[in-house]
């Protein structure tokens, strides 16, 4: 029974030294930063608006520039910092991301405001990829799915906790105020994971071109295309849900 302790000492060898619990908080607070950051900014749409002076329509471009910023930063980052130690990586994606909210927090115009909308939806994708593989190295092979999931769980309590509640917050003392709290999300995010991970490199078969070799297969392709047209309709209306639940048609 050779491979037994072999097994063993690689799960050790991965396990953080204050524990693989505290990791995985680590990674679904940096979840529940994303989601909220993401979500909240929906809620307040018709704040944003009124303060810059444009139409809802129009300040719904802050909501597509998020969204673009997802589908260009996951690959592009992945690509770039394919060799970057993975807690170095989650870590500095946070810090980008409660810049990126700084930023938005301070705009004094509407394209700053689409601008750094953008910027915060880079690391988006990427840190949700990276979190996943980062919770399933944790712990054993039979339990990586729950891992994964306890990672992702940061997303859908964002949805339930961190969304309304920074909408309170954007609505009782201002939309900028919202994007603030995100910030200081995301930097909570980034110190406990510097304190909570172990700094391991990147893979010795880490490259651009790994990361981007499934994109040969069509299969990839196709999956992303039936996301892309399921998120797509969702996000329409979605994004627009405080307008639509808030006024009555004239």
């Amino acid at each position: 029974m050779p491979s037994a302790p072999c097994a063993t000492a690689s799960f050790r060898a991965d396990t953080p030294p204050r524990g693989a619990l505290l990791a995985q908080l680590a990674l679904a607070l940096g979840g529940f930063s994303l989601g909220t950051g993401e979500f909240a900014s929906m809620g307040l749409l018709p704040n944003v608006a009124c303060d810059v002076h444009v139409t809802v329509p129009i300040a719904g471009h802050m909501i597509s520039a998020y969204a673009l910023g997802v589908v260009v930063g996951a690959p592009l980052l992945a690509t770039i910092f394919a060799r970057t130690g993975r807690r170095a990586m989650l870590v500095g994606l946070m810090v980008f991301f409660a810049s990126a909210n700084v930023l938005c927090a301070v705009a004094s115009s509407y394209g700053v405001i689409v601008a750094a909308r953008f910027l915060a939806g880079l690391p988006h994708g990427a840190y949700f990829g990276i979190a996943s593989l980062v919770a399933a190295s944790l712990v054993p092979v039979d339990k990586r799915a729950q891992a994964v999931a306890r990672m992702m769980l940061g997303l859908s309590s964002a949805n339930i906790v961190g969304v309304p509640f920074a909408t309170w917050v954007g609505q009782a003392a201002g939309w900028r105020a919202a994007f603030v709290v995100v910030a200081a999300i995301g930097i909570a995010t980034a110190l406990l994971c510097r304190l909570a991970l172990t700094s391991t490199p990147a893979p010795d078969d880490a490259s651009p071109l790994t990361e981007l070799g499934a994109l040969r297969r069509g299969q990839v392709w196709l999956t992303l295309g039936i996301a892309a047209i399921g998120f797509g309709g969702v996000f329409a209306v979605y994004s627009y849900i405080t307008p639509m639940l808030t006024e009555r048609p004239a």
